[in-house]
């Protein structure tokens, strides 16, 4: 093995931690992402069950997949999800939570 090979092992070892860490950024970024999207599509899920008369927090909890750690809240039309991503850091899951809320539109009224 020459000096060349031996130096090129070292800066390969040396890279490798480097590398891990880009990977696990980039996973909590997707990871963060996909809760943002899951929570709207559970937050509307329960504004369209609000606009037809039936249980938002169901419908909401039906649109979210098995397992997620969502917190859903309903104040009169509104309808507000929030999506907690589940990653090995449990520090960055608060920091990466998606969050959305869609509204059921104008209370109407009937004379």
């Amino acid at each position: 093995m020459s000096g060349e090979d031996g130096q090129a092992t070292v800066e390969l070892v040396a890279l490798l931690p480097l590398l891990l860490i880009a990977a696990l950024a980039g996973a909590a970024v997707i990871a963060s992402h996909a809760a943002g999207e899951q929570a709207g599509q559970a937050a509307q899920a329960g504004a369209m069950a609000l606009l037809q008369g039936t249980d938002p927090r169901a419908a909401a909890r039906r649109a979210l997949p098995a397992g997620t750690h969502a917190s859903i809240d309903v104040r009169g039309r509104r309808v507000t999800v929030h999506v907690r991503p589940d990653l090995p850091l449990t520090a960055l899951e608060r920091a990466l939570t998606g969050h959305a809320t869609a509204t059921a539109g104008p209370a109407t009224h009937q004379p």
